[in-house]
């Protein structure tokens, strides 16, 4: 299957410890594509700044610039360069029971493990006033649920990497930022493991910052704030980690 030649590196707007952003970092040297990082500071607040607004008006990180083509969302990036660069379509396959896996699990990624694992890390190391015990909670529930689906696949969404398993990867391979302990799921710290050993792999950085802004803590003790979660966009600044 014929794939389009990439004629300049694409831009990724990006933040070292961001967890989306990472996921696409990670696609783009799967692929073996050519990129270069645009810094974008969570922290420093400048995903809300006139200049970043301008590429996208959410406000939230990554973005991409593909020559003319200009994407956001994480996981619709995900799907645009595994659609556009890869020949052989092995990130998205086009069987539709194995489209329909990875599918679900991008699901899953954008429900269970955001506002488990992706919340929890959120507050211990941005601050984000949230209600950790329930995020916590959550990573619990569905790490249970998606442990005993890898003691059969070695993948997520079956003998093969997908676009599924580098959207899922970055949150939990960094659970324990948030607070969230992997030890008792022995498949998906397997899984972990082999994703880290495709070709092409790149580590996200540990976030080893010390106590986020306004966040009274010591290192490795859960808080309750006690507080109604957000549903939906977080209130500015907080960032899209």
């Amino acid at each position: 299957m014929h794939a389009p030649t990439q004629n300049a590196p694409i831009r990724l707007y990006w933040d070292v410890h961001s967890g989306h952003a990472h996921r696409v970092q990670l696609m783009l040297s799967l692929l073996g594509l050519s990129y270069s990082l645009v810094p974008v500071s969570l922290r420093q607040g400048e995903h809300k700044s006139a200049a970043f607004l301008a590429i996208n008006p959410l406000g939230q990180l990554p973005a991409i610039e593909d020559g003319p083509i200009r994407l956001f969302d994480s996981l619709g990036i995900l799907t645009y360069l595994a659609l556009r660069y890869d020949r052989e379509r092995r990130w998205l396959p086009e069987d539709p029971v194995a489209a329909a896996e990875v599918a679900r699990f991008l699901g899953f990624a954008a429900g269970p493990l955001e506002f488990g694992c992706a919340d929890a890390r959120l507050h211990h190391v941005y601050g984000v006033r949230l209600d950790i015990d329930q995020a916590v909670a959550i990573a619990h529930k569905y790490c249970a649920i998606l442990d005993a689906e890898l003691e059969t696949r070695a993948f997520l969404a079956g003998p093969a990497p997908t676009i599924a398993d580098v959207a899922n990867y970055s949150f939990l391979a960094h659970a324990d930022e948030g607070g969230v302990n992997l030890g008792p799921y022995p498949a998906i710290m397997d899984w972990l493991e082999r994703v880290a050993a495709l070709p092409g792999f790149v580590p996200m950085a540990r976030a080893d910052m010390g106590p986020p802004p306004r966040l009274n803590r010591t290192a490795g003790r859960r808080r309750s704030l006690a507080r109604k979660r957000a549903m939906g966009d977080r209130p500015d600044p907080s960032p899209r980690a």
